[in-house]
Formats: C-alpha cells, structure tokens, sequence
C-alpha cells in the first residue's frame, strides 16, 4: 500500500557550535537542505478528519488548525523556546497505547486550498482564484509520519475510522512529498518565505525555533529558497537533531515502550495537557502533576581516554554504566559518528566528576549533554545537590 508520498524532508542548518555539518561546498556554507527519506505523507480526509485525530492524540489539534486558519495566525501554544510569530505552523502530536507508551509521532498540517497550491510547473499557482483563508476545521489533513511504520500506521487509524485514513496518490497533491527545514533564526528568509502568497509556504517546526521550516510541496518542483548547491545529505539533519537531543520516528523513540515526557516530548510541544480524553492520556496527566521525572532523552558525546571524538564506536543498544561503580544508568538508542542520544537517570548523568562509559567497552566514555533548550526546572534538584556537594 503506497503513501500518499514519500517523505521528503530540507533542514536549513546553521550550527550554532562552528562546525559545520555538510559535506559539500554550497556557497553560504551556512545553509543546507537535507531531502529526508525517512518520513511519509497520509492523508486524513471527511468533515471530522480533524475531530477524529483530535480524539485520539496527545495534542489539541481544534485549537491548532482554528489558530491556522484564523485572519491573523499564532501559534496556539508557544512553547518557551520558540516566538509567537510567523504563519500558523504544522501541528506536533503522537498516538499512545492505552497504558501511555509511545506508539507514533505524527506532524499535521492543514491542507492549503487550491489557489495556494503550486501547478505542475512549479511555477504559477494551480488555479487564477486568489487566495483565500479558510476558517474552522478543515476537510483534509496531512500528516507527516514515519515511513517505516505507514503500513502499521495507517492499519492501527482504520481501526478507530476506515474511512477517514487514505494512502493513494490524491488527484489535488499529484506525488506531493513534506519538506522540513530547520535552522538557525534567519530573518530575511522567514521574510521571504511568507511572502509567496500562491505557493505551499514553510511553516516554522512546532518543536523548537531552531529547528526552522517544515511543509508540503509538490515532488517535481524545487521548494522555495532550495537551490541545487545546499542539498546534503539526511544524515546532515540527523545528526543536528542528535546533537541537540531531538528524538523522531518509531526507532529513535521505541515503539510500545518510551515513556513520552522522558523522551521530552512535553517541552517539544507534542501534548496538551488542557485538551480532553486521548488514548493513554491518564498515566502522562498522573506523571506530569507528580512532577518528577528521573530518566531522560539526553544527547551524548564518545571520547576516548584523552577526550577525542571517537566515530562509530557505538551502536544502538549499548548500555551507559558509571565507570567505577559498573552500575546501569542508561541505554544509547540513537548513534551517529561521535554522537549519540539515549534515556539516562539525570542524577547520576548530571553529577559532578563522575565518569560515564559504555558497559561492554570501557574505553569509550560517554559525556552527556545538558541541552540549552532545556528548562531549567527538569535539573534543578540535580543542580542543588552539585552545589551543596
């Protein structure tokens, strides 16, 4: 059963570090568009495609797409890291099993009425209409998914609306694929990219700021501000979302088994926890107002003995223990080169003058990554406890 498209995803990155993450000679090597294979595209469809996700997800979809759709669009729910500003941009939710355990994340979006959708060309809009601004919830959503789970997906939405879930080619979106593209805050192109007024637009990541621009467009056009020479590889935007502890899809985020607010998905602005019932909803409201959360989703560095950067040494699976008690303090799920991003107990991750090193070969050490998009409240007590010792 094909998708509606395959995903194809442009991170616009500008290392905030120094270092680049390209492999190739763009000419502003500060910009790259990674095309992501790894995400696909379903299509939700019929006058209560959004109410029926909005029934079964971790986020308040109705309050997005009416903010989407509003004369002035904000963001419904800014999270702390990111300006209410801009177009209205895609949603950010998952679907849980009954018990609270991550199941599948899921980027919805309201699809763009017919005037502000490129034709074939890629050069004019599809139709002579002016464009309008659609109000309420939309008849169709598109949902950027994991493309290694869409058969599983797609199986597990029928089940709660046959006819609501559809995966062949639309006739509105001929090979349509979802674009991301992340970055650092780059004015002028924000500018620019809400100015095509009849083109799909980028839409800022609901997740974190700099994490920069998602959206949809037709396969066989070149999406706005993408030229030729700033295309690199997908591993290029992996390893940005390793780097700053971004976890997305079934694998970096274990299917049937992660905890979501350890994965942080909390402050990634994935869940409401103002909306009504979802499936799973009652462990991740009782976790959250318990307020203590004693594992997360950290990213991660391998070091040698000396501190150099030691490149696939690691892989997926591997356990972190404290080098000189030998005890278990976590689990590496996600390796690229030197870096690597897994589920570590804070207060032995985050203690002073301990050293970190995987179980089965000691001699790569781990250091953790405390990232700055962070609030300060999830290392708090950590913090006090450094400090009295």
């Amino acid at each position: 059963m094909p998708p509606l498209a395959r995903r194809l995803a442009a991170s616009l990155l500008r290392p905030r570090g120094g270092r680049a993450l390209h492999t190739g000679p763009p000419s502003d090597p500060a910009v790259l568009a990674c095309r992501l294979a790894s995400r696909a595209v379903v299509r939700f469809a019929g006058p209560e495609a959004a109410r029926f996700l909005h029934s079964l997800l971790t986020n308040d979809l109705l309050s997005a797409f009416a903010a989407g759709g509003a004369s002035s669009p904000q963001r419904y729910a800014p999270t702390p890291n990111a300006p209410a500003r801009g177009p209205a941009g895609p949603a950010y939710a998952a679907l849980l099993t009954p018990q609270g355990r991550f199941l599948y994340d899921l980027f919805l979006y309201r699809t763009p009425p017919r005037s502000q959708m490129l034709d074939r060309t890629g050069s004019a809009p599809e139709t002579g209409e002016k464009p309008a601004q659609e109000e309420g919830e939309p008849a169709e959503v598109l949902a950027d998914v994991d493309a290694a789970e869409v058969d599983e997906l797609v199986a597990c939405f029928k089940r709660f609306g046959r006819n609501v879930v559809h995966t062949e080619p639309s006739t509105q979106e001929p090979e349509a694929q979802s674009i991301g593209w992340g970055q650092g805050i780059d004015h002028a192109g924000e500018s620019a990219a809400q100015g095509n007024g009849h083109g799909w637009q980028w839409l800022k990541d609901p997740r974190l700021d700099y994490l920069g621009y998602r959206g949809i467009f037709p396969a066989d056009t070149i999406p706005p501000l993408v030229e030729s020479d700033k295309e690199a590889d997908e591993r290029h935007y992996q390893l940005w979302r390793i780097e700053n502890g971004i976890a997305e899809g079934s694998t970096e985020i274990p299917k049937g088994e992660a905890i979501p607010l350890e994965y942080n998905l909390a402050a990634l602005n994935a869940i409401s926890f103002e909306k009504g019932c979802y499936i799973g909803q009652e462990l991740i409201a009782r976790t959250h107002h318990r307020g203590v959360i004693r594992k997360r989703l950290m990213p991660m560095k391998f070091v040698d003995e000396k501190g150099e950067e030691l490149d696939q040494a690691v892989a997926p699976g591997s356990e972190v223990v404290n080098e000189a008690s030998g005890k278990k303090i976590g689990t590496v799920n996600t390796a690229l080169g030197s870096r690597g991003m897994g589920l570590l107990r804070l207060e032995e991750a985050l203690k002073q003058g301990s050293f970190l090193c995987i179980s089965d070969n000691k001699g790569v050490r781990v250091q953790p990554i405390k990232p700055d998009w962070w609030p300060a409240e999830w290392t708090q007590m950590v913090d006090q406890q450094s400090a009295v010792a």
